[in-house]
């Protein structure tokens, strides 16, 4: 201790020998340079203040310095006051349209048009907000604890079925509304518990929540409420909430829940009156309490309300489905079996297409889209056909409220018995049931979570008497609010058409995404491609051109997903495909084959590469390259990898006027554990190793169950890019997260040692810190253990754990199977299109910037972009881009994690203090 306090003396002396230059000079840097965001100034930045106008600017930047209460007395640190954990962002605005044709400077996106064609994303300016949530641009402003909400309180409530993930929005509801100044309520047993009062509804605190984030169902309870049905049990709940001064309600639940808060809302006013006319509240709390304001999340797994994207526990019920789906395919495999497995989804068929595209399975039954009349017939083929080809087992599934065109219920036992009896296959049943509801929520379920339940609170700060019942959605990669009741209708307006035996309505009523997760899925599992276009083998194909795809890189999760539908789309059009074993050095070594149908059938679940990658790139070697792609008469290219996919299309695009043999179309889909690759918001891999990471984090919370006071040090893959650091610091409820891209010194981690100091002292016996791989140079994974083990060694213990080489391992997760078969459907058809549109005499020639391409996924838009025009974009000595999406949630991570007496004690403590230099 008495060593580090004379480092800290003496980098302060020579701090304020320095000049007052430097923190203006980084200033103009920073709002000139939109470059990452810094968390905090430094000590030598904050000497360097010698001008009114910079203490000004310092303070509505509102950096987050963790200090010492000796440091902050001390003379260099005087006359300068913080704001409390607050965040500053020293990006630029409106500098990063996500969509635009000239994105960012110079970077050319575009989609397909209906016909398959280049279309260019004109004139779609856009800013920072369309990328990220509120909670960006409301720590750049400046508030933060005992501002907005001061005087407020808000109520928070689960209501009917449970999903995966409200434990995590209820966390983000309370330490959210807790920040921004609320007295937060916690409304245990739902409606029931509003309409029961009393013990039913608990004020919360910031350590109330501790410990929740990984488990399922709702700690707070969810419960049928017959009184609530009835205009004087909502009064009675209304009574209720007026005697606890709650106002705002955050309600988390499905399209019924939801309803019934809006209901409560619109009669809020005539349940006042009457209350104070019958004497049983005063008219200090009718004016204090006049409005109802109400914000919703739609927790639910069957994915089935209109208005948002995904819903909390769809994620999480997919993961225990293909769970099951792949433990079971291994015993159908070695006894030949059939299994036809149950999943939910009495009105919404979303759990069993996704499932059914995510494993591969033979056949889907959806409630809206009943199959035809023969198809007992059309299955009882299919199934025998895949046997005559070599496959060992079946997996049929079928959606609970699964129905044939004449409205008669599909049952498991009916398909079951239909197997048996005409095919003879040893056939079993699978009902899953409520195992679905149940486990650990996903990564992707707590950060959506997260997300939601901090935007929740954000919109009832900005609420006014005018405004009207929203729910937070996701609406591709941002939490936005929409009309309650307008998402409701259109909501019901499903099964409407459902009950009207109007199942194509009820088909489009569901989105665009659905029917293209119904039409890639039809594609994809046919028995084989048709009989005028190619082969089984895939050696004899209607069209002479050949199509090549490899792997380069490290291995990343969901590679198998893509090669096979992209194999299979080529196929089902009519071109041969060969597949490059070991990326370019096996190409130079010919080492290649053509792939075929059946060979491709198992690939969907595999983790790592069946191909087998490296990270080699044609660097120095692009003639023999371009002489073997020549050689084996390739037409069309897709590279899945990761950084150096990207580079390897970069370096074949440039060289294009020396080889000919490059001016072929090439296509990378971006596939990295590191989500570090330019012109995509997600990478192939990325979402497995993050949940690999999220699981990891919690089995060693619950490793240290029996020790107290333990802080653990975690450090994640990801290179220099601190993706998996920061999102799975937000789905771990981690204490911080150290990364690259954020600078962070010695006082931020003393501050941090402070922050668990004072977060353990009050009985929360447990902290982690993540940090990523490259975080620092300095800064180690080791050196940051033993620097929390001495500062903090009369108040907790220390261990580190790097969790290496397993981040990159195990099967594929729901979400990487189908971005790699979305995605590579995608490449193919481009492929496709260009080969058509520049193929004379057999010879295909084309040497536009489009035609070397990266498809990625901006926003919920899914476009390519010519690699030669992310290079303006991309950090290559650091491998990563320049800007990136996720660094905007920081500030949410920050604030879930802040332990409430720190953030007090620091206010308290900037409020007080005068400093002059």
């Amino acid at each position: 201790m008495i060593v580090l306090c004379f480092f800290i003396l003496k980098l302060v002396t020579s701090i304020m020998e320095r000049g007052g230059e430097r923190l203006r000079r980084l200033q103009l840097q920073a709002a000139s340079s939109g470059g990452p965001t810094k968390r905090q100034h430094s000590v030598d930045d904050l000497t360097a203040l010698n001008r009114p106008e910079d203490l000004q600017q310092l303070n509505n930047a509102a950096a987050n310095v963790h200090v010492s209460k000796k440091l902050k007395q001390s003379p260099v640190m005087k006359q300068t006051r913080f704001v409390p954990d607050v965040i500053h962002d020293d990006e630029e605005r409106d500098t990063v349209p996500p969509y635009n044709l000239d994105w960012s400077g110079s970077s050319t996106f575009f989609t397909m048009d209906d016909g398959g064609s280049p279309k260019k994303q004109l004139n779609r300016k856009s800013s920072d907000a369309d990328m990220v949530d509120t909670v960006s641009m409301f720590t750049t402003r400046g508030q933060g604890f005992g501002m907005v909400g001061a005087g407020k309180s808000l109520g928070v409530f689960t209501s009917g079925g449970d999903s995966q993930g409200m434990n995590a929005a209820v966390r983000a509801v309370v330490r959210m509304g807790i920040y921004v100044g609320f007295k937060v309520y916690a409304i245990h047993e739902g409606y029931q518990g509003m309409c029961d009062g009393g013990d039913h509804i608990k004020e919360k605190s910031w350590k109330d929540v501790t410990g929740i984030i990984q488990l399922g169902g709702t700690v707070i309870g969810s419960a049928r409420c017959k009184d609530f049905r009835d205009k004087a049990g909502r009064q009675k709940a209304a009574r209720n909430l007026i005697k606890k001064g709650i106002s705002n309600l955050v309600v988390i639940g499905g399209d019924g829940s939801l309803t019934g808060a809006n209901i409560l809302s619109t009669e809020w006013k005539e349940h006042i009156d009457e209350l104070l006319k019958a004497g049983q509240i005063t008219s200090k709390e009718a004016t204090a309490n006049s409005h109802l304001h109400i914000v919703g999340m739609v927790g639910s797994i069957d994915n089935d309300f209109c208005g948002t994207d995904m819903t909390i526990g769809t994620d999480t019920a997919l993961h225990r489905i293909i769970e099951a789906v792949d433990a079971i395919s291994t015993t159908a495999q070695s006894h030949q079996r059939c299994f036809v497995m149950e999943v939910m989804g009495r009105h919404c068929g979303y759990l069993a297409l996704v499932a059914g595209l995510a494993s591969a399975a033979d056949w889907v039954f959806l409630p809206e889209m009943p199959p035809e009349d023969d198809w007992e017939d059309k299955l009882l083929k299919k199934l025998s056909r895949t046997r005559e080809f070599g496959r060992r087992l079946n997996i049929i599934i079928i959606a609970e409220g699964a129905i044939d065109r004449h409205c008669k219920e599909i049952t498991t036992d009916h398909v079951k018995n239909l197997i048996v009896k005409r095919l003879g296959f040893d056939t079993r049943v699978t009902v899953l049931g409520h195992v679905q509801r149940g486990g650990n929520p996903s990564a992707f379920d707590r950060i959506l979570a997260c997300r939601m339940g901090a935007e929740a609170v954000l919109a009832l700060t900005e609420a006014d008497e005018n405004t009207t019942a929203s729910v937070v959605s996701l609406d591709g990669n941002k939490a936005v609010r929409v009309p309650l009741m307008e998402c409701v209708k259109k909501t019901q307006a499903v099964g409407k058409a459902l009950a009207a035996k109007n199942f194509e309505l009820a088909a489009e009523l569901r989105g665009k995404s659905f029917n293209n997760n119904l039409k890639t899925y039809m594609t994809l599992t046919r028995t084989k491609p048709p009989a005028d276009t190619c082969t089984l083998d895939g050696k004899i194909c209607a069209k002479n051109f050949n199509f090549a795809v490899m792997n380069v890189g490290a291995p990343a999760a969901g590679m198998n997903a893509a090669g096979r539908s992209f194999v299979r789309i080529a196929l089902y059009n009519g071109y041969r495909v060969y597949g490059i074993h070991d990326g370019f050095e096996g190409l130079l070594q010919d080492n290649l084959n053509h792939l075929g149908w059946m060979d491709v059938s198992e690939w969907v679940g595999l983790g790592g590469s069946a191909l087998g990658t490296n990270r080699m790139t044609p660097k120095g070697q692009l003639k023999e390259v371009a002489a073997k792609l020549k050689q084996h008469n390739i037409h069309g290219l897709l590279i899945v990898g990761g950084f150096e996919a990207y580079i390897s299309v970069t370096l074949m695009c440039e060289a294009r006027d020396q080889f000919s043999e490059f001016c072929i179309p090439m296509v990378v889909v971006p596939a990295t554990v590191s989500n570090n690759v330019p012109g995509t918001d997600f990478s192939l891999g990325c979402d497995t190793a993050l949940n690999a990471i999220t699981e990891a984090i919690d089995k060693i919370k619950q490793s240290a169950s029996g020790s107290k006071r333990r802080v653990f040090v975690v450090e994640t893959m990801g290179g220099y890019c601190g993706y998996l650091a920061t999102m799975s610091g937000l789905a771990g409820g981690a204490d911080a997260a150290y990364i690259f891209e954020e600078e962070f010194t010695i006082l931020d981690l003393q501050g941090d040692v402070v922050h668990l100091g004072a977060k353990i002292d009050d009985q929360i016996q447990r902290g982690i810190i993540i940090r990523n791989e490259y975080a620092s140079k300095n800064f180690t994974t080791d050196f940051i253990q033993k620097l929390y083990a001495e500062e903090g060694k009369n108040l907790f213990t220390t261990r580190s754990n790097v969790l290496g080489h397993m981040q990159q391992g195990g099967s594929p997760s729901v979400f990487d199977r189908n971005m790699g078969t979305k995605l590579a459907v995608k490449a193919a058809e481009y492929l496709q299109r260009i080969v058509e549109e520049n193929a004379k005499d057999n010879v295909v020639y084309t040497n536009t910037k489009e035609t070397a391409c990266l498809l990625g996924i901006r926003k919920r838009v899914v476009g390519f972009t010519p690699c030669v025009d992310l290079k303006v974009k991309t950090d290559f000595e650091h491998r990563i881009p320049k800007h990136q999406w996720w660094m905007k949630l920081r500030p949410l991570l920050r604030i879930l994690a802040k332990h409430r007496s720190t953030y007090i004690k620091d206010a308290v403590e900037s409020e007080s203090a005068t400093f002059d230099v």
